[in-house]
């Protein structure tokens, strides 16, 4: 069986399908939700963006969707993305993998926050 490009998932890729989570984003969008919800541990450049962006379409993770109603009227350049099925289905395993790798690092000491 071929490895797939998105096996393991890198960590740009995650943060892309958490971003899309709950909304349709453009790029921008989603580098300041990245941004964002990492509390500006994570920038995402255009380059790694667009990259994973590509990736993430090509496995069918999300989904380039139409404009929104409430563009300004100059924005029909914007592209925005949406999370599949299969993109919330693998960003949940992922969360999944990153909880129970906390989980072994409380147990062993190295890590004592309060998140899982």
């Amino acid at each position: 069986m071929p490895k797939k490009k998105l096996d393991p998932l890198p960590s740009a890729a995650f943060q892309i399908l958490l971003a899309l989570a709950d909304e349709d984003r453009h790029g921008y969008g989603i580098m300041r939700q990245v941004e964002e919800q990492s509390e500006g541990r994570v920038r995402l450049g255009p380059g790694t963006l667009y990259s994973s962006v590509q990736s993430l379409l090509e496995e069918k993770l999300i989904e380039e969707v139409g404009s929104r109603s409430d563009d300004a009227p100059h924005s029909e350049r914007r592209r925005y993305y949406r999370l599949t099925a299969s993109g919330r289905k693998l960003a949940r395993s992922e969360a999944d993998r990153l909880a129970g790798l906390l989980r072994i690092a409380r147990a062993r000491r190295i890590f004592r926050g309060d998140y899982v």
